[in-house]
């Protein structure tokens, strides 16, 4: 499955989420069996280069994440404490993230 994250660098070990427009580049994480397999960055969500993409985790409830529903993507928040890439995937894995609702 894959993950897209708004972060500010493309340095992962030290990157954080960012709000939609903060963002200086995604993190599309391919997870599978409970790890990170692979981490590239692209420039845009929506050129992914991926064949579908599972979920997008935002920063907070205040995005705007329609764009993202329609194309069928889960939407994620993170909570507080949940800055980091690795923290951002453990959480998700222990499902500690809230879903985007309206």
């Amino acid at each position: 499955m894959y993950i897209a994250i708004p972060i500010d660098s493309n340095d992962f070990k030290n990157a954080t989420i960012t709000t939609l427009a903060d963002t200086k580049v995604w993190a599309i994480i391919e997870f599978n069996q409970g790890e990170i397999k692979s981490i590239k960055d692209v420039t845009s969500w929506s050129e992914h280069g991926v064949d579908w993409l599972d979920f997008i985790i935002l920063e907070n409830r205040f995005e705007n994440s329609i764009d993202f529903l329609n194309e069928g993507v889960t939407v994620l928040i993170r909570r507080d404490g949940q800055d980091s890439i690795d923290a951002l995937i453990e959480a998700f894995k222990f499902k500690e993230l809230d879903e985007a609702g309206f």
